[in-house]
């Protein structure tokens, strides 16, 4: 029997990953005990050959980057995206309420959560804390995670709900707001959450000037299945292309051209921020890299072209309870390889060229390939890769694993599939 390293892998690195600021704090020190060097995006860089590098936006995106022994204008960069944010609920700015002596906390959902699997679990709140300091401009900043289930979001009996069975329709301002506690002497009238924050990391209320709080579940995440061949964990989408990513771009060999992981924020709500996909930050770090090494403008451009990516995000398996949702001929199996994922309208970034390229790779690495399209009557989603081959110009692909119940507090993978994307991330970074 299989021993699962990687499964295992990566479910300790979602369970140490509540919230996107987490996992980019979980990646830097991923990437310091692998020799590579934290650049501040405030100084002047000097970069080296063969250097080991990576910089960070907004404390949840990052950029991580191997540079290569030969001319970057001529070999390009060699590109993996993924993002770090997955959807649930993001607690509001005064989320105090009080119904008779129940505490609950007023939360918005963020991005499109299935919103009835979170109900009845116990959940827990992880996020950043930003605190005063001596220079307005730049407040201390401070992780926090609850760890403990403090709150739950309980459902409506069926006593109450005769229909409940026949389906529900779910008022986000009113049937999915977490249930904190009773009112207590302890955490008074006001600003119970602003004590809790300045308990959990030991300050004084006073010094909380704002907060990035999200909800997540504290059940672990696990192996299941007959044969151990199924991962069922929360936030698979798209944790498990973050860490795919990271362990092919440590232990790849060295690349002729640059190696570069980015792990976006905010996917789940378009990117449009900062630290989204749909910003400069790549563009920005790939031209800042290139000038470091004496490199012009020109050449900037001469790299792009010579440059792949592969835009890394989870896909859909054939769901045994709904076969008639997928295309006729096209049946993404778990564990049968990374799917490649095309749409005609280019809602994926994915061509005949960029498919023949993965292709070849996995081909060469021993992996198989699945390929999903859309049924013609369903409208699909779509991902970073449409948004980074736009703002850069370069061959993208999209590509990702199989999987069920996206979207969910808990979703369901596959073990073999895992080995299988850092086989092909790995091949890819060697060439």
């Amino acid at each position: 029997m299989r021993d699962h390293t990687f499964a295992k892998e990566l479910i300790s690195f979602i369970d140490s990953s509540p919230s996107p600021f987490h996992v980019v704090h979980n990646l830097k020190n991923t990437l310091k005990d692998n020799g590579f060097i934290d650049l501040d995006p405030k100084s002047r860089w000097e970069l080296k050959k063969n250097g080991r590098y990576f910089t960070v936006v907004n404390d949840s995106a990052l950029i991580a980057f191997v540079i290569g022994e030969e001319n970057v204008e001529e070999q390009g960069f060699k590109m993996i995206a993924a993002h770090t944010d997955s959807p649930g609920f993001k607690i509001k700015p005064f989320p105090d309420m009080r119904v008779k002596d129940y505490i609950k906390l007023n939360t918005e959902s963020y991005g499109g959560p299935i919103l009835y699997t979170w109900l009845d679990r116990p959940l827990s709140i992880a996020g950043r804390v930003l605190l005063r300091s001596q220079n307005p401009l730049n407040p201390t900043k401070k992780l926090i995670d609850f760890k403990e289930p403090i709150v739950i979001i309980p459902s409506l009996s069926i006593h109450m709900n005769r229909t409940v069975n026949e389906g529900v329709k779910f008022n986000k301002q009113k049937d999915t707001l977490p249930l904190l506690g009773r009112l207590s002497e302890e955490f008074g009238e006001k600003n119970r959450i602003f004590r809790l924050i300045a308990q959990n990391i030991d300050v004084k209320i006073e010094e909380i000037l704002d907060f990035d709080l999200f909800l997540y579940t504290v059940e672990k995440g696990l192996i299941t299945g007959m044969n151990k061949e199924f991962i069922s964990s929360p936030k698979l989408d798209d944790l498990a292309m973050v860490h795919a990513g990271l362990e092919a771009l440590i232990h790849a060999k060295p690349s002729s051209g640059i190696n570069v992981l980015v792990c976006y924020d905010n996917e789940e709500i378009g990117s449009a921020t900062k630290q989204g996909a749909d910003s400069p930050m790549l563009s920005h770090v790939l031209e800042r890299i290139l000038l470091s090494l004496g490199k012009g403008r020109e050449d900037y451009f001469r790299a792009l072209s010579n440059s792949y990516m592969i835009s890394a995000d989870m896909a859909h398996a054939l769901h045994p309870n709904y076969e008639e949702k997928q295309d006729p001929t096209h049946h993404p199996l778990i564990n049968g390889g990374p799917v490649i994922k095309i749409n005609a309208d280019q809602k994926y970034a994915t061509d005949a060229d960029t498919s023949a390229v993965y292709q070849e790779i996995c081909r060469k690495a021993g992996v198989p390939v699945q390929k999903f399209v859309n049924r013609s009557d369903e409208l699909g989603g779509s991902t970073i890769g449409p948004i980074s081959a736009t703002q850069l110009g370069i061959r993208c692909i999209d590509v990702g694993n199989p999987m069920l119940s996206m979207h969910s507090v808990r979703e369901l993978g596959g073990t073999l599939d895992h080995e299988y994307i850092i086989k092909s991330f790995e091949a890819f970074y060697c060439l």
